[in-house]
């Protein structure tokens, strides 16, 4: 088929003619479309607060009070981002070779409340030391612990805090309790 020049003016004009109904339409139906709801940066999912992010320190400014020593364990946020924490810590008094002494920390306190704390932030747990002297010799066998072996709340690794202080290495009496994290 030969096209002449006829033809192909009338083929140039058909085809604009036909982009220029179509996407007029096009484009309407490209804005009826929903867009996803677009977060704001106060409804975006805030992930926990993970053990490496954190630096876990102990206040020793302590106050005392009935044969127990109180502490505050602070948890500062490094993590580059924001992050949750819920719960109580894990806290077990550790030994200068790394092995546990004693019962883990038990827990008081309570309702545990969802903090978020941004980069920087420090959250806190109210830590109780009870004077291990307090306890018969026999069921508490009294050492000095190096430190604490600690988990973030809802966390499955742990970081060492150096702290020395009287424990007990038997798995009789519980000398620590904790309280859930706060700001």
């Amino acid at each position: 088929m030969r096209i002449t020049t006829r033809t192909g003016r009338w083929l140039a004009a058909s085809a604009v003619a036909c982009c220029a109904t179509l996407l007029p339409g096009a484009a309407l139906a490209a804005s009826a479309a929903p867009a996803a709801p677009a977060r704001s940066a106060a409804h975006a999912i805030v992930p926990g607060c993970e053990t490496p992010g954190l630096v876990i320190w102990l206040d020793t400014n302590a106050s005392a009070a009935a044969g127990s020593t109180y502490y505050h364990l602070e948890f500062t946020n490094l993590s580059g981002h924001r992050c949750t924490l819920n719960g109580f810590p894990f806290i077990n008094a550790v030994s200068l070779t790394g092995g546990l002494l004693g019962h883990r920390a038990g827990i008081s306190g309570g309702p545990a409340h969802q903090i978020t704390l941004a980069q920087g932030q420090t959250a806190k747990a109210a830590l109780q030391i009870v004077n291990v002297l307090n306890f018969p010799v026999s069921k508490c066998k009294p050492v000095t612990a190096a430190g604490f072996r600690v988990f973030p709340p809802n966390q499955t690794r742990a970081k060492v805090v150096p702290f020395p202080f009287g424990a007990c290495s038997a798995s009789g009496p519980m000398f620590m309790f904790v309280r859930p994290v706060t700001k």
